[in-house]
């Protein structure tokens, strides 16, 4: 992908200078649904890193003025033009708009580089940060499932199912929102 630059922050396909950071967040995961992306070690981090610097669906968000990694948004496309996008940032760079920012330009990216329609992410309820930038970023809440996925399992091996609300924005929303 090509490089978006915002006021304080780059977006960029991920290299093999993002393992340590990339580690740092990936290592014990807050929300469940990053279970199973969990890594232990600085090699697995180094190995993942490698698969998504050729990954344009992995998009690696950092610190303009160091190039340090803090986080990462991603996206899976539903053909013809409908995008389920994510994102996962490391704590120590919370509540300071990063999140915001880097997801702003990459909604941006979508509907005006590749022409997506309509953009929807899932949030697990108790999720509230996700819940709180999906609105900040114009989303609605579409619809909420009940036990709709398991990520992990209670201590007696039983799965535990998260409660899920959907949220989306149409690229004509979004149009809107820039224009109002």
């Amino acid at each position: 992908m090509q490089k978006i630059e915002t006021h304080r922050l780059i977006l960029r396909n991920f290299t093999e200078a993002d393992s340590q950071g990339l580690l740092e967040y990936s290592a014990h995961p807050r929300v469940n649904c990053f279970l199973d992306d969990r890594i232990s070690t600085i090699e697995e981090a180094s190995l993942t890193v490698q698969k998504r610097s050729r990954d344009d669906s992995y998009i690696a968000v950092c610190l303009k003025d160091s190039n340090d990694l803090i986080g990462e948004l991603f996206y899976l496309k539903e053909e013809p033009d409908t995008y389920s996008v994510c994102w996962n940032f490391n704590a120590r760079f919370e509540g300071m708009g990063y999140a915001s920012e880097s997801a702003k330009a990459f909604f941006e990216y979508l509907f005006m580089q590749k022409d997506a329609r309509r953009l929807y992410a899932y949030v697990e309820d108790d999720n509230y940060k996700s819940q709180k930038l999906s609105e900040r970023l114009g989303m609605r809440k579409e619809g909420y499932f009940l036990e709709f996925i398991s990520f992990t399992k209670y201590e007696d091996g039983t799965p535990k199912y998260e409660n899920t609300f959907q949220y989306a924005l149409l690229k004509k929303e979004w149009l809107n929102q820039k224009h109002s």
